[in-house]
């Protein structure tokens, strides 16, 4: 599933809908709300620093398990130390700097990669 991030109620749209998906294929209450938090994370900050961009929800298998993937992808302004913005704490924009590594405490693994002046990919798995 695909949607195009543009505005809060998007980020609204695809919190329910990785929920729906979440629950679909077995995970409980708490990984459904996890797996929600991570998308308003990385939703919100594809309207905050991109403007707009992609996010795209799949389930996946591999050896003897079910899962879900979440990818966000941007045009905007790229990250341009992204071991940096991995670590608790860093903003950019005088947060609390606990976006991106509370998405990858939440999740099971977490790609991300950028580019300045491009954009920024990120790729986040929950496995059941």
């Amino acid at each position: 599933m695909q949607i195009e991030i543009k505005t809060v109620e998007d980020i609204v749209a695809s919190r329910s809908l990785a929920k729906e998906m979440a629950k679909e294929i077995g995970f409980g209450i708490v990984d459904q709300t996890k797996i929600a938090t991570v998308i308003s994370e990385l939703t919100r900050n594809i309207i905050k620093y991109a403007v707009e961009g992609l996010l795209q929800i799949s389930i996946i298998e591999s050896i003897n398990r079910k899962g879900l993937e979440i990818i966000c992808e941007d045009r905007g302004p790229g990250i341009a130390n992204i071991e940096l913005a991995l670590k608790p704490g860093y903003s950019t924009s005088r947060g609390l700097g606990m976006g991106l590594p509370g998405a990858k405490k939440l999740m099971d693994e977490l790609e991300v990669s950028s580019e300045v002046g491009k954009g920024t990919r990120i790729t986040a798995r929950k496995w059941l």
